[in-house]
C-alpha cells in the first residue's frame, strides 16, 4: 500500500487504515500473526509478498472500500495459494512473472464464496478503482500500457465471470480483438481450471509467456521514443510498491546469529559498572533550573491545553467504582430510614437510595526515553511531550513515571576494557556500561519533579542505547502496581551499542529487544507501545505510532499518543 509524504493527520489515517485492514486479513485468513509494518504485510517478522499491483491502493484519493478490497484480496491469496507450488510455477522473466502474479490473484479472488457477498463486492470495487486510476494516469496511451491493461481486463472478466464495464470495453476494443487470436486457446481454461492451482498455473504460464513476448518485442516504428519510454515507465510502475522517500522510514532490524547460536540466550559480559541514577545526581541544580525555564517557554509556545488533556485522560483511564450509597432518590432501593416520611410528608417521593459510583483511575503509565546520541536533536520536543502528559496524568489521578536509558561511556567503556584484558572471548554479549535514568518516579508529584524532567535537555548524557534491558527494567518497576499498566518507549532508531555489535554481530541488541517485547506481550502484564520519532518502529513493537516532531510537540502529536491509550 503506497504511502504519501508525511503529514501528521495523514500518518494517523494511514496507521488506522492499516490496523483495520490487518484485522480483516487476520479474520478472513485465520492467521493471527499478520500485521502491517508501514505499507507491507508481515507474518511475525517476515514480509509476506503481495505482488499484484491492484492490491496496493494509494492514500492519495483511494476510498476506504478500496483498502478493504485490497485487504480481502490479500486474505484470498493467503487462503487459496500454496506458496511452494506458486514458486515452482512462477516464470523467471520480469514481464512473464508480472502477468502470472496478476492471473493467480484473479484466480483466488474468483474463489470467494457466494455467502461472502461483501468480500466479492469489495474485490470488484478495488479492481474497478485501480482500472480507473490506470486510465487516468495516461498509461493506456502507450502501446505497452494498453496491452497490459487489456490483458488484465480480459483475463479477470473470464476468470471471475464478471462483465467488463461498457466504457472499458470501448477503450480496449481494438487491442482485445488483436489478442483474441493469440490467447483464444487458453482463456477458457483459466476459468475451468481455477479450482486447481497446478492446472491453472499451466495455462497461466502460457498466457504470461505469450504476453511477455509481446512486451519484450520492439514497438512499431511509428511510435515515438517518448511513447516507448512511457511504456517502460508504465511497466515499472506496476512493481513500485515501496513508500515514497519522504514518508517515514521503517527501522531496519534482523535476527542475531550470535544470539541464536548461544544456548544460554542473551548475555551480559559484566554488570559491575551498570547504574541507575536520579537525574538530579548528574546535573547541577542551577543548570536544571535554567533548563526548566527553557522548557516552560517551549511549552508556552505550543499553546497546549493541559487541563483539557487531563479531562480526556480521566475519561479514557477511569472506571466507575461503587463508593457507598446516595439517598433522597425518587427511584432505586427503598430506604428504610425514610419510611417515616410517608406519614410526615406523604407527597414526598424521595424515599429511595441508589449505589453511588465514582470514577477512579487505577493506571500507571511510564515513558521510557531513548537517550542515545541521535535523540539529542529531539530532546526538547520529547521533554515537552512527557512533561505535559505527566502533569495531565496527575490531574487525572493516574501514576506516571519518566525514565531514560543510555550508557555511561562510548565504545564499551570499562566493560570493553575488561573484555580485552580477559582475552576477547567469543560472543561476550552486551559490552558496555548501562545507565538507567530516573527523571520522575511514580511517587513524586509533577510539581516536585519539574526540574528533573527538564534534565532531558542536557545533551551530553546522550550516548548509546541498550533498548531490550531498558524495557525489562521499566516493566519491572510497575510490577507492584495494580490496575492498567502502560509503557511508552520513545525512540528514533534501532538499539545501538558499537562495542556490543563489533564483539557479537550487528543485530544482537535488535534480536534481544524483539524477544523482550514479545515476552511482555505474551505475559500481558504491561501494555508495551512504541513511539517512533520520525521512524516506524513496527519491527520491534506491534503497537506503535510514528511521531512527526519536526514542528514541535503540537496538538497532533498529543492526539497520536491519546489514540494509542484509547486503543
Amino acid at each position: 500500500m503506497t504511502e504519501l509524504p508525511v503529514r501528521p493527520a495523514s500518518v494517523r489515517r494511514q496507521q488506522e487504515v492499516h490496523e483495520l485492514c490487518a484485522g480483516t486479513i487476520r479474520a478472513l485468513a485465520g492467521q493471527s500473526e499478520l500485521h502491517f509494518r508501514g505499507p507491507e504485510l508481515h507474518r511475525g517478522h517476515r514480509r509476506v509478498p503481495m505482488p499484484a499491483p491492484h492490491l496496493h491502493p494509494s492514500f492519495d484519493g483511494a476510498d476506504f472500500a478500496s483498502f478493504r478490497g485490497a485487504a480481502d484480496g490479500m486474505a484470498s491469496r493467503l487462503l487459496h495459494t500454496d506458496p511452494v507450488l506458486h514458486r515452482s510455477l512462477c516464470p523467471d522473466g520480469t514481464a512473464d512473472r508480472l502477468i502470472f502474479e496478476i492471473l493467480e490473484q484473479f484466480r483466488v479472488e474468483s474463489l470467494a464464496a457466494d455467502a461472502w457477498g461483501g468480500v466479492r463486492a469489495n474485490l470488484s470495487h478495488r479492481f474497478t478503482q485501480w482500472s480507473q486510476d490506470y486510465v487516468a494516469s495516461g498509461l493506456t496511451e502507450t502501446v505497452h500500457g494498453m496491452l497490459l491493461f487489456t490483458v488484465t481486463q480480459m483475463c479477470r472478466a473470464r476468470i471471475t465471470a464478471e462483465p467488463i464495464p461498457e466504457a472499458t470495453e470501448d477503450l480496449i476494443e481494438s487491442t482485445r480483438f488483436a489478442l483474441a487470436s493469440v490467447l483464444g486457446g487458453h482463456l477458457p481454461w483459466l476459468r475451468r481450471t481455477r479450482l486447481s492451482q497446478n492446472d491453472f498455473g499451466v495455462h497461466a504460464q502460457a498466457v504470461a509467456e505469450l504476453i511477455g513476448r509481446h512486451l519484450e518485442s520492439p514497438v512499431d516504428t511509428d511510435v515515438s521514443a517518448d511513447d516507448r519510454s512511457a511504456g517502460r515507465a508504465a511497466f515499472s510502475l506496476l512493481f513500485d510498491f515501496e513508500p515514497d522517500d519522504e514518508a517515514f522510514r521503517t527501522a531496519e532490524s534482523g535476527r542475531s546469529r550470535a544470539l541464536g547460536e548461544d544456548g544460554d540466550g542473551y548475555r551480559v559480559f559484566t554488570r559491575a559498572y551498570d547504574e541507575t541514577r536520579q537525574i538530579a545526581s548528574l546535573v547541577r541544580p542551577e543548570l536544571l533550573q535554567e533548563y526548566r525555564r527553557r522548557l516552560d517557554l517551549g511549552i508556552d509556545l505550543q499553546h497546549l491545553n493541559v487541563r483539557k488533556l487531563g479531562r480526556q485522560l480521566r475519561a479514557l483511564l477511569s472506571k466507575p467504582v461503587t463508593d457507598g450509597w446516595e439517598g433522597g432518590r425518587e427511584e432505586g432501593y427503598l430506604d428504610g430510614r425514610r419510611l417515616a416520611q410517608l406519614v410526615t410528608s406523604p407527597t414526598d417521593r424521595r424515599l429511595f437510595r441508589a449505589e453511588r459510583a465514582e470514577p477512579q483511575t487505577d493506571t500507571t503509565l511510564t515513558f521510557l526515553i531513548d537517550c542515545s546520541g541521535s535523540m539529542k536533536e529531539f530532546s526538547e520536543p520529547v521533554a515537552i511531550l512527557v512533561d505535559v502528559f505527566a502533569r495531565a496524568l496527575e490531574l487525572a489521578d493516574a501514576r506516571c513515571e519518566i525514565l531514560g536509558f543510555t550508557t555511561a561511556a562510548w565504545n564499551g567503556g570499562r566493560a570493553r576494557r575488561d573484555w580485552l584484558r580477559s582475552g576477547r572471548p567469543r560472543n561476550p554479549g552486551r559490552l558496555n556500561e548501562v545507565r538507567q535514568l530516573v527523571f520522575k518516579d511514580a511517587e513524586t508529584s509533577w510539581r516536585r519533579a519539574r526540574p528533573a524532567i527538564a534534565g532531558l535537555l542536557k545533551n551530553d548524557l546522550f550516548k548509546e542505547g541498550v533498548d531490550g534491558e531498558a524495557v525489562d527494567w521499566a516493566c519491572s518497576r510497575m510490577r507492584g502496581t495494580q490496575g492498567r499498566r502502560l509503557l511508552f518507549v520513545i525512540s528514533d532508531g534501532s538499539p545501538l551499542d558499537g562495542a556490543t555489535a563489533l564483539a557479537n554481530d550487528e543485530f544482537y541488541l535488535d534480536h534481544h529487544l524483539q524477544d523482550v517485547v514479545e515476552r511482555h506481550e505474551d505475559e500481558r502484564a504491561v501494555e508495551v507501545y512504541g513511539l517512533g520519532v520520525g521512524l516506524d518502529l513496527s519491527p520491534y513493537y506491534d503497537r506503535c505510532r510514528t511521531l512527526d516532531l519536526s514542528c514541535g510537540t503540537n496538538s497532533d502529536v498529543i492526539a497520536d499518543v491519546l489514540s494509542m491509550i484509547a486503543h
